[in-house]
């Protein structure tokens, strides 16, 4: 523990994780802010991690210390709350509302990932005259007992933010005598990083400025202490001292928005998205963020005068981890998981029980890990597998993005297949020029992010400082800049997600056909088809590479 120079002349601290605070004195409160991020409907514990289950167990012991000294505690979310698991996805993200009505979120943040159930119902997309786009997500406002807040979502037909039940800008409430506004702002990549039928009419203004707005009503209705929750991330690779930004990317999205933000108006911004932990100060501001799929959350403590509301100091915790085992206490309490938590969790779980453990007729020898291999198994594994499920002679997969998880060693089951790729994007086929993909693997070879493939190998190389491609079919032969490919991608891919395919996009866009088979569901179907074991030995390509690239020169290309 060690403290932190003034800002802004108010005290500011860093603590280490299950450092308590000293108790406040009888004209002060202690307000502890948690903040989660990026939950992807996982209710239940795994083999490492406690789930949504657990982290209401470290809110249930905040609470407790807060009662003791008479502080409070708030609870929000910074997005992607539902959708991931096939116990949250079979309802559209119903467990989860009532999960979190019984946390007692106080906000919640619209990400991307809310819109990707489309209409109440089965359909993903609409598919009818009178389908709403937004359905799903519509019907879990309106089940919340808390609102979903998004200020920077723009109905196109009126130009003013969504208007939507129980749907808003930006809200405030009061809790232990402190005036607490919350403002909710969704990612400039939100609508290019869903189901794009889904988000038909809609736009995103910018973050900053929607954010400067509304803390200003809110400051201007009273508001004590302003919170973002911005479904929006940074990048920063150690998060040990809030004072050292020299891990992060200054460039990223949600520290490029702190930095436009005056401290004045904001107190804290809880982040997502991105799902990288951080616990920065930002231009005046503290910033948190926490891995996905409940891994950690969020911690700030405000010490707050009760006679004039001033914010005192702050005491900002680096990412909690949610880990298993969990200690038998946090924050001087015993640590008990919420029933109402459990229950949701529970009724969730139990819902899709016999769904997760159809069996698909295939064993896993050993598990194929997701790792950042770009050469791993299971990216060759799901590539190749849809390679041969259709009539194509390319395949490009989003593989970073796209799955979530990887496959357990044992008999496979539907619900791993489900969660590894859980998105219900449907898979698309064009016909393209070798000139076309020869571009695309050129913009992919210099980052190599996200992007896997099957039915070539790749050899890049620096020639006179410029990007040179060669591809080369599985017989050998090289794929020449006027040859047809019959290409394999997914909707998401097709309509510019993650920038793959945007350098080839033709103007008006890709022809999409929405009735085609998802992409999960030609995996499932491939698994059925071939049974036997699977090893992922026999799935690596360290021998003989997709990806050649050239070595530590290769920066110096040119594109």
């Amino acid at each position: 523990m060690r403290a932190i120079r003034p800002i802004l002349l108010i005290a500011f601290s860093y603590f280490v994780a299950g450092c308590a605070a000293p108790p406040p004195v009888a004209d002060e409160v202690t307000l502890t802010v948690v903040g989660i991020n990026d939950i992807h409907g996982q209710f239940t514990p795994t083999t490492d991690h406690g789930g949504l289950v657990g982290i209401s167990a470290y809110v249930n012991a905040l609470r407790t210390a807060r009662d003791r000294d008479g502080g409070a505690v708030l609870v929000v979310d910074a997005g992607d709350m539902w959708q991931g698991t096939l116990a949250s996805n079979l309802n559209e993200g119903a467990g989860i509302i009532e999960a979190y009505n019984a946390l007692g979120v106080a906000a919640a943040a619209i990400g991307n990932h809310e819109f990707d159930f489309g209409p109440a119902g089965a359909a993903p997309i609409p598919m009818q005259d009178g389908d709403d786009p937004r359905g799903a997500l519509k019907e879990r406002a309106r089940e919340a007992s808390f609102p979903l807040l998004a200020a920077n979502l723009v109905d196109d037909a009126t130009g003013q933010p969504v208007d939507w039940d129980n749907v808003q800008p930006s809200t405030l409430v009061e809790v232990g005598g402190i005036r607490v506004g919350i403002v909710g702002v969704t990612t400039a990549y939100a609508l290019r990083t869903t189901i794009a039928a889904n988000t038909t009419g809609l736009s995103v203004a910018p973050l900053a400025e929607s954010i400067t707005r509304e803390a200003r009503s809110l400051r201007d209705q009273g508001a004590q202490l302003v919170i973002v929750v911005a479904h929006a991330g940074g990048r920063c690779s150690d998060a040990s001292d809030p004072l050292d930004t020299s891990s992060c990317d200054l460039g990223s999205e949600l520290i490029r928005v702190a930095g436009e933000l005056d401290p004045a108006n904001v107190d804290h911004i809880f982040g997502g998205h991105l799902e990288h932990p951080m616990a920065h100060l930002i231009g005046g501001i503290t910033v948190s963020m926490n891995r996905k799929s409940a891994r950690s959350f969020g911690r700030v403590d405000f010490r707050i005068d009760r006679q004039t509301g001033a914010v005192l100091d702050r005491r900002l915790f680096p990412p909690q981890l949610n880990v298993l085992p969990r200690p038998e206490r946090y924050a001087g309490e015993t640590l008990e998981a919420i029933a109402g938590v459990v229950q949701a969790a529970a009724s969730a779980t139990a819902a899709a029980t016999d769904l997760q453990a159809q069996r698909l007729g295939v064993v896993l020898e050993e598990p194929f890990a997701l790792g950042h291999d770009i050469e791993s198994a299971l990216f060759n594994l799901v590539t190749e597998a849809l390679l041969e499920s259709f009539d194509v002679d390319v395949v490009i997969h989003n593989v970073r993005g796209g799955l979530r998880r990887g496959l357990p060693a044992g008999e496979l089951t539907f619900g791993a297949v489900y969660e590894a790729s859980p998105f219900d994007n449907v898979t698309t086929v064009h016909e393209i020029s070798g000139r076309d993909l020869r571009r695309v693997i050129a913009t992919q070879s210099r980052r190599m992010l996200r992007t896997g493939f099957a039915g070539m190998r790749v050899f890049v190389s620096c020639d006179g400082g410029g990007i040179n491609v060669r591809m080369l079919r599985p017989d050998g032969s090289e794929i020449g800049d006027d040859d047809t490919i019959r290409l394999l991608a997914n909707d998401y891919l097709s309509l510019g997600g993650d920038n793959i395919l945007t350098p080839i996009i033709p103007d008006g866009g890709f022809d999409l056909h929405f009735d085609r088979p998802r992409t999960r569901d030609a995996l499932v179907e491939w698994f059925k088809a071939r049974g036997g074991s699977l090893h992922p030995a026999d799935w690596r390509s360290h021998g003989a590479p997709k990806w050649n690239l050239p070595s530590d020169d290769f920066r110096g290309c040119s594109s």
